[in-house]
């Protein structure tokens, strides 16, 4: 379904029409004229901060360059994927959590701005206070990082979650458990990622032998209900403080084992739904004061969804649009923390397929050995995080376009199996996911 066709050529018009009201005042706090005035002396070039290596920051430093922003950054390594691409002149060396090392480099930001949520929101907080822009604002960035944090508060604003309760004895599993039902899937409230810290708990003797484990290795818990759910999407809607907010079209995102495996554009869902889920969405941006870009995933089981979770930064739901939306996430997601006009988010191709490439068990050819054989394939535009390769971690992701879902599927699936090394690994299809 065309993006068009689900909210009309004025997305944010067909919400309003719809009932769904923005209220987008100016946050309290918030520097007047934020990217028309800030920068190194005399060189207007804003200079945007980012805390972070990883590939999120190393894409976003890539889109930075077109926009003429300095983007710095913080990496915990030397080897960060985004620490060998921005010079040197740009670079810190430290950890999130060391204050004296991000206080050195908040001296030479205009706005700072986040690759991953392992951050101590107390100290930014404190560090707010002195006058440091933090963009997402360290309440919001609370709120990202925190699962347990994220049903209270997505209830509350009228969001549909899955049942759900914090675990801080076994007995608040068990009773959730039998109350709602077994199998429970247990989850860590906070760090978890690519299927960590998800457990699958089959009934009270597992949840027995798990939980007390888990509690007494500090880990917050929460319990959710099993959904039964006919796919995953996801929505990606960005705001800027002085009032605009912008909704790329929903995506389906394949996950297996917890990983992301695929993105698919547009959506396979009913067009009412697809409003509901944008309209959703564009509510929460505005309760939370979000200013940059927010990714929401979602459980569909027919015409109802679910929240799964939430990522208050630029998320592997949105790589696709590096090429398949007229604006990158990236470069939105710059442009609304320093309050520019936010781009056009409608699709550059009928069709978009971005496929993740993890590394595979057995595989010792290098990387860029790999490489002539994924850009064979016609039409494909691959992107590399330059990390060292190791099972089940992601290297990069593969983008195709075109006009036929399963043909485009196809040739990205060829290019991702081509860089893992899927016949060195003795394996048919890094996935084995038919898409249908």
């Amino acid at each position: 379904m065309p993006h068009d066709q689900a909210l009309g050529e004025n997305p944010v018009a067909s919400l309003a029409a719809g009932g769904c009201r923005l209220r987008l005042p100016r946050p309290e706090g918030y520097a007047a004229g934020m990217g028309g005035d800030v920068g190194t002396a005399g060189s207007g070039v804003p200079r945007v901060g980012i805390i972070g290596g990883g590939q999120l920051a190393r894409m976003t430093a890539q889109a930075a360059i077109g926009l003429g922003v300095g983007l710095r950054v913080m990496a915990e390594r030397p080897d960060d994927g985004a620490a060998t691409v921005v010079p040197a002149d740009r670079l810190d060396i430290g950890a999130p959590g060391d204050e004296s090392a991000l206080r050195r480099f908040l001296a030479g930001n205009d706005v700072t701005t986040f690759d991953h949520e392992l951050v101590d929101v107390a100290v930014l907080s404190r560090l707010a206070a002195e006058g440091h822009a933090f963009l997402p604002r360290p309440a919001t960035m609370a709120l990202g990082q925190d699962k347990r944090r994220q049903r209270e508060v997505l209830s509350r604003l009228g969001l549909p979650c899955p049942p759900s309760a914090p675990v801080e004895r076994l007995a608040d599993a068990v009773a959730f458990g039998d109350r709602h039902g077994w199998p429970g899937i247990l989850k860590a409230s906070r760090g978890g990622y690519d299927g960590r810290g998800v457990w699958v708990v089959d009934d009270a003797a597992a949840a027995s032998v798990l939980v007390p484990d888990l509690l007494a290795a500090g880990v917050p818990l929460l319990i959710e209900e099993l959904v039964a759910l006919d796919r995953e999407v996801a929505t990606l809607v960005a705001r800027r403080p002085s009032g605009q907010v912008v909704a790329y079209p929903v995506v389906e995102t394949v996950q297996r084992e917890g990983i992301c495996r695929r993105i698919i554009a547009p959506e396979r869902v009913d067009a009412g739904l697809a409003v509901r889920l944008v309209g959703w969405s564009h509510h929460l941006a505005e309760e939370i004061d979000l200013v940059g870009i927010m990714a929401v995933e979602w459980f569909v089981a027919g015409d109802e969804a679910l929240v799964n979770e939430i990522a208050v930064r630029t998320h592997n739901s949105g790589h696709y649009t590096i090429e398949g939306s007229v604006t990158s996430q990236f470069a939105q997601h710059l442009r609304a923390i320093l309050d520019w006009p936010l781009g056009e988010t409608a699709l550059t191709a009928p069709v978009v397929v971005t496929v993740n490439v993890l590394g595979a068990a057995g595989v010792t050819t290098p990387l860029a050995a790999r490489m002539p054989a994924a850009l064979a394939v016609p039409g494909v535009h691959v992107h590399l995080y330059g990390k060292t390769p190791r099972p089940g971690r992601k290297l990069g992701h593969v983008t195709a376009l075109g006009t036929d879902v399963d043909e485009v599927s196809a040739r990205a699936q060829m290019a991702a199996d081509a860089l893992a090394g899927a016949c060195e690994a003795g394996w048919n299809g890094q996935d084995g996911i038919e898409h249908g």
